[in-house]
């Protein structure tokens, strides 16, 4: 009974059959929010231990770009260090839980659209789809970027410490500034899927994109300058291109879908002062 109460628990089946209408009870979706977290958990957990056991080759990943930075800087201007003694511990740990919730993101990332998903329409339920199936690869695509320009920003950064100065690198600061950057970059590179999202949900139009598209590119540039951790032309133009290309394309796909919609219904563009053509 104790195991088939465990089972439950990861199933998340409602105890009240769903009505006609698709409604579930609350408690029932309490239920199945707890079973897909408990999952998320387990995965998430499994992955860590997993992780563990490879800590050397993720640490070797990780410190890559930072090797890369200071064999360009001169002998004995930066060394990386830890404090205290649960330091290496707590390393290992950050390390692993950061590469473990990399890897099962389509996992839990599937799990919150699965929760959503019964509550969406039919065109809500497609574009959610399209965009499960864009913004994945997306954001992988700027987490690549990130990496590679790392060497190039640590380079700039660390190249502003003082001569004769040694500049003392505390790990897990240099673990957070990784992670940032690259979620920075992952994150950037979806800005455009969400703004096709907006036109198809009708808030935002093709012509005002292209009315406002040299404010948003130099934005763009002001974003990037902002968002890369130096200060470095080469890191934000970097950003800020690929960023740009991605802006000119979700133009394109709105002004297309513009140009659809007003085919399917002539009227559906007119404010409600002006006249139908019926």
């Amino acid at each position: 009974m104790r195991i088939a109460g465990l089972v439950g628990l990861f199933k998340g089946r409602p105890h009240h059959d769903v009505g006609p209408d698709g409604r579930m009870a609350l408690s029932d979706h309490f239920r199945e929010f707890r079973a897909r977290l408990l999952r998320c958990l387990l995965v998430f957990v499994i992955v860590l231990a997993v992780a563990l056991v490879f800590r050397h080759a993720l640490l070797d990943l990780v410190y890559g770009p930072y090797d890369d930075a200071r064999a360009k800087l001169p002998e004995g201007t930066t060394t990386a260090t830890t404090s205290g003694a649960g330091a290496g511990l707590l390393l290992w740990l950050t390390l692993c839980g950061f590469a473990s919730a990399i890897i099962t993101a389509p996992y839990w990332l599937y799990q919150i659209w699965a929760f959503v998903l019964p509550g969406l329409y039919a065109q809500e339920r497609k574009m959610s789809r399209v965009f499960v199936a864009i913004a994945g690869p997306l954001f992988l695509a700027g987490i690549v970027l990130g990496y590679l320009t790392l060497p190039v920003a640590l380079e700039v950064l660390i190249g502003f410490n003082p001569d004769g100065v040694t500049n003392l690198i505390d790990f897990n600061d240099y673990l957070q500034f990784f992670t940032r950057t690259l979620f920075v970059f992952g994150l950037a590179f979806n800005i455009p899927v969400f703004v096709v999202l907006l036109n198809f949900a009708g808030v935002v139009k093709g012509a005002s994109l292209k009315a406002y598209r040299p404010w948003i590119v130099i934005g763009t540039f002001i974003f990037a300058a902002v968002a890369t951790p130096s200060a470095d032309p080469f890191t934000m133009t970097l950003m800020a291109v690929p960023m740009v290309l991605l802006f000119f394309a979700s133009e394109a796909i709105a002004r297309f879908n513009d140009r659809r919609r007003a085919r399917r219904n002539p009227n559906s563009g007119l404010s409600p002062d002006e006249l139908s053509s019926i």
